[in-house]
């Protein structure tokens, strides 16, 4: 079977499919058909492949990319690193669980399948079907977690100290030091509007007609394609794929693991809308099913209700001074990320460190253009805000911090600097690995990759062939 190195995952999995869409002739086109195979390098006592490296290239091609053979040479190198990595980890006893596979081969199928515009797209631009697909990247993906794990492992006590942060900083050219765009902290009290029971009684009802009509017979998969309103699973027929119990918001959850095969649940509600569900097969802790949603529509009395409701949490702040903006976020807000973070927004780069530091081109259009005209320590009044997916809500904004754009400096930017010297720490300490293990390690790596700068050096030299001594 072929197989799909880190590289491909890297390029292909995680790339925009969606342009495919839009060139859809072209993906196709460029999906490969046949490749003569050979060997394109050794590692150890495992092989890489020719069609590993042109499968993943020409999927590069098919998002969009110029023809480029250093793309090929940063393919190998990915496949080559990963290779030693897995290898050391089997010495190490390092190994990922079959469910933490399963659930990242189906996490990546989920996405490509959206971004291609459903499966059949998808399956027709990889010229097989799913199901084949994911049996072929199986072993590739489990090979890719391991080393993952590996590279953990190879980093796992590494830190920095102020001391070694201020020296980091201080080797720094100075005349090439970055600069930082402004940034700024900004917090939110989210409005959504929301339906009153008569409101939702309706779009209940319209859900319960379908489970009605699939419960007399009709086609699951026919009524979800016509009247679902999600539109990741909706050209699928409502199919949404293996996925564990932790995929799923909590209301979607129960009802997806508390079914047997083949059962439909009752009509239920999630902050998405209405549902009703259907299992198609269970797999341990991981369940295939497929829904259909219906969402609500907003209506104008409900945004009437959000904007008072808003309008009167704005008075409180202007007037009490007993109120903050914090309590008053934990409080009133409707956004589950950021109530619970005293209102503020994440950046959304830098979710690992939960920073709220945002620069400033990174925000929201709609946010920034607000915050520019506010002083620090100020709210803004409720102002209606729209997201792309066209959900209305109603926010009140506090402005806590401005950071103007400038040079690198320890007194600013520790943070950022602290995460930068960490970053070259643990690239110089995974570079020393590597240059021994690639030292005690057999590779071959066939001459046409001679030209891949990045790869002098990897290749075991040839053992010198001696003469026979003169007798």
């Amino acid at each position: 079977m072929r197989k799909i190195g880190l590289a491909i995952l890297g390029i292909c999995l995680s790339a925009s499919i969606a342009s495919a869409q839009n060139k859809d002739s072209l993906a196709i086109a460029s999906a490969p058909k046949h490749t003569l195979d050979k060997i394109a390098a050794v590692v150890g006592n495992s092989i890489i492949l020719q069609s590993d490296i042109e499968l993943s290239y020409a999927n590069y091609l098919a998002q969009g990319g110029t023809p480029n053979q250093d793309i090929r040479c940063q393919i190998l190198h990915g496949l080559l690193s990963q290779k030693i990595l897995a290898q050391q980890a089997i010495i190490d006893s390092i190994e990922v669980k079959d469910d933490e596979v399963d659930n990242e081969v189906d996490r990546r199928m989920r996405t490509m399948t959206q971004r291609a515009g459903g499966q059949e797209r998808l399956e027709q631009f990889l010229g097989r079907s799913v199901i084949q697909y994911k049996d072929e990247i199986r072993p590739d993906i489990k090979e890719s977690l391991v080393a993952d794990k590996m590279r953990a492992k190879i980093t796992e006590k590494l830190n920095v100290t102020p001391q070694d942060v201020e020296n980091y900083f201080n080797k720094m050219p100075k005349d090439s030091l970055p600069t930082f765009n402004k940034e700024v902290e900004v917090g939110e009290i989210v409005f959504q509007p929301k339906m009153n029971k008569d409101e939702k009684a309706f779009y209940h009802q319209k859900a319960e007609d379908l489970r009605k009509r699939v419960k007399n017979g009709e086609d699951f998969g026919t009524l979800a394609r016509l009247y679902s309103q999600d539109p990741g699973s909706a050209p699928d027929g409502g199919d949404l794929g293996f996925a564990d119990r932790n995929s799923y918001v909590k209301e979607f959850a129960a009802w997806a693991f508390k079914l047997k095969a083949g059962e439909i649940s009752p009509v239920f509600e999630t902050d998405f809308g209405f549902h009703f569900l259907q299992i198609i097969e269970r797999r341990g802790e991981q369940v295939h099913v497929r829904h259909i949603l219906i969402i609500p529509a907003i209506t104008q009395a409900s945004l009437s209700r959000a904007k008072g409701k808003a309008d009167s949490v704005y008075h409180d702040l202007m007037t009490n001074n007993k109120i903050n903006f914090s309590s008053a976020a934990a409080f009133y807000s409707d956004d589950k990320e950021t109530k619970f973070n005293g209102g503020m927004m994440l950046n959304a780069e830098d979710v690992q460190n939960r920073s709220t530091i945002i620069p400033s081109d990174k925000l929201d259009p709609q946010i920034a253009l607000v915050i520019d005209t506010m002083k620090v320590g100020g709210y803004s009044k409720p102002q209606l805000f729209t997201d792309n997916a066209g959900k209305k809500t109603y926010k009140i904004l506090y402005l806590k911090s401005v950071t103007d754009a400038h040079k690198a400096n320890l007194a600013q930017d520790f943070p950022k600097l602290k995460d930068a010297a960490l970053n070259d720490k643990t690239n110089r300490t995974v570079s020393k690995w590597f240059e021994k293990r690639r030292k005690e390690t057999y590779i071959k790596i066939d001459p046409e990759f001679n030209i891949c700068s990045d790869l002098n050096g990897w290749a075991t030299p040839p053992v010198p062939v001696q003469a026979n001594a003169t007798k």
